[in-house]
């Protein structure tokens, strides 16, 4: 059954949201995982896409957008199929996709924000109440 952590950053700024997406992608490469990022909208799929080739100078993150041949362990996409992705969804849209369940991991990014807040708590009833191991991290 699909696990689903709630990353908690304590603080408002929207950016904050692709920081951690960075930061998670990033660890969860270096540990061989297979990862689809599902961002809000292309605007921050390009945007997450430019953050990860300079995220950290010692580090590389090999990725592309959905449906680019590149996207084999990483990729970015904005509510498009996750094709054979299956390890690590690491979820950016206020909504819960469609698709969540055939991830073996989900990743909820929380900032301070009233709307991230108000969504992401429906998310963990959700979750909850269908029975999912849930995680909460302080970020």
């Amino acid at each position: 059954m699909t696990r689903v952590g709630f990353y908690v950053v304590q603080a408002a700024e929207s950016g904050q949201r692709l920081q951690v997406a960075a930061r998670l992608a990033d660890k969860a490469y270096a540990q061989g995982h297979q990862v689809y990022i599902n961002a809000v909208d292309k605007t921050q799929a390009q945007a997450l896409d430019a953050l990860l080739w300079s995220f950290r100078p010692a580090s590389f993150v090999p990725h592309a957008l959905a449906g680019d041949s590149q996207a084999e362990q990483v990729a970015i996409g904005w509510g498009q199929d996750p094709g054979k992705h299956s390890d690590l969804l690491i979820n950016l849209q206020l909504e819960i996709p469609a698709f969540f369940s055939r991830f073996a991991r989900v990743a909820e990014v929380v900032t301070q924000d009233e709307a991230s807040l108000a969504a992401l708590r429906n998310s963990w009833r959700f979750y909850k109440e269908r029975g999912y191991q849930l995680e909460k991290h302080d970020l």
